[in-house]
């Protein structure tokens, strides 16, 4: 495969951007090699700036349920564009995808910002105004952006405090972050009690999905729930992924558990940068200027992003019918691929993720057991026969819509032959 320009364009990049990106999964450190430089997609293919043409299974990390450049997309977004790309002041579009997304995940009232980051960030801020209480309590392996308070890891134990898992983080702002095990609904109870009245809430991801796919064990979210209800916190699903993927109405409607507040991003923006904090009008009605709680954003409710998440959306609940059975369909199709070739797999609907371990992990200690050489040889050879993963073992794949019958078949082979190496090569 020549990769000519790519390799061109990375040592260009490494001149003015940090590690030669914009985001550091997608430099490829895990994987190795020089990353693939993206000139164009359509449908569920994206072509690199050598020509090279690939199935896509990253869809941009999610946003892309309907596939690249969808056509009325785009052209909801260039007549948005035609009118003006930014006002900074209120527009009707606002309004009308803050209505779609409660209606779909049953809110009561929602703000929109700019990143998924800035939705987790803001519902925590949210929480803690609401609650009078500092500390919160999230999961290990659940990544909810890259805000100060939410970059920790476990430590010694889930029942302390948690260091920085980032230089330039005080200690003592993590120390308000507390770390418990995902699908263990015991250790966040053993924070609540050994915190008594000072957990503002907990946020989780009700489908772990940034250390690859592990879904919720039985009971776990309806755990929290209770758990919340009785130690007066706040339940905050971050849906950044799960939000109009893993359902219509998200994982909240999947599993029938109701959390106060949501955080969305991708899907809502169709591939713009939007997303949005959500929930109970009498929490969200603590937001500035209708409450103390201040967050504020020059772009937030971009007329351009309102456009495409609008148009989004309404594909999806006109089609959803058709959309959503069709995703699962093509994910039980790759789910019985990677089995068949000998490799476990976690998935929800469309969301997946192959392990290179003795079995599907159920928490992030789990994770931490794949055989990372293992992964990185499968990547490279599902690469070399043109299916784009996601250069990273703790990573998702994506399904879309545009995802064709002929190039499902032709992933299914080349899991076949690329699991078939890895495996041989790694023992």
């Amino acid at each position: 495969m020549n990769k000519t320009n790519s390799q061109r364009l990375f040592e260009e990049a490494k001149r003015v951007l940090p590690g030669g990106v914009d985001s550091p999964v997608r430099a490829y450190r895990a994987v190795g090699g020089a990353p693939l430089f993206i000139a164009r997609g359509k449908g569920d293919t994206i072509e690199d700036a050598d020509g090279n043409r690939f199935v896509d299974y990253v869809m941009s990390w999610g946003p892309l349920i309907l596939g690249h450049a969808r056509s009325e997309v785009v052209a909801a977004v260039q007549s948005a564009a035609a009118d003006g790309l930014s006002f900074g002041a209120p527009t009707g579009r606002e309004t009308r995808l803050a209505e779609a997304i409660c209606a779909a995940s049953g809110a009561e009232m929602a703000r929109l910002v700019n990143s998924g980051t800035e939705a987790c960030m803001s519902a925590i801020r949210l929480a803690r105004g609401y609650t009078g209480r500092d500390k919160i309590i999230k999961f290990e392996g659940c990544y909810h952006g890259h805000s100060d308070g939410l970059l920790v890891k476990a430590g010694s134990g889930c029942l302390t405090g948690a260091m920085p898992d980032s230089a330039g983080v005080p200690a003592s702002y993590a120390r308000e972050t507390l770390v418990a095990d995902y699908n263990d609904p015991a250790s966040a109870e053993a924070l609540f009690n050994s915190n008594r009245g000072e957990v503002a809430c907990v946020i989780v991801e009700p489908v772990a999905a940034n250390m690859g796919v592990v879904p919720p064990a039985p009971g776990f979210l309806q755990a929290l729930r209770r758990l919340c209800d009785a130690n007066g916190a706040l339940l905050i699903f971050d849906e950044v992924i799960t939000g109009f993927r893993v359902s219509f109405g998200g994982a909240a409607a999947l599993y029938g558990v109701r959390p106060d507040l949501f955080a969305f991003g991708k899907i809502i923006g169709g591939g713009m940068p939007l997303a949005a904090y959500a929930g109970k009008r009498e929490i969200m009605q603590c937001v500035a200027p209708s409450g103390k709680v201040y967050q504020a954003g020059t772009l937030s409710g971009n007329p351009a992003a309102t456009a495409a998440g609008l148009k989004t959306l309404e594909i999806l609940e006109k089609y959803k019918d058709e959309i959503y059975p069709s995703l699962e369909e093509k994910g039980a199709e790759l789910e019985s691929a990677y089995r068949e070739a000998g490799v476990p797999v976690n998935r929800v609907g469309s969301l997946l993720s192959p392990f290179f371990a003795k079995e599907a992990p159920a928490s992030y200690a789990d994770v931490k057991k794949c055989d990372l050489a293992a992964f990185a040889e499968y990547f490279a050879a599902m690469q070399e026969r043109g299916i784009y993963v996601a250069p990273s073992q703790f990573e998702a794949m994506f399904l879309s819509a545009a995802h064709t019958e002929e190039h499902i078949g032709k992933t299914c082979s080349a899991i076949a032959f690329a699991c078939g190496q890895a495996l041989k090569g790694n023992g």
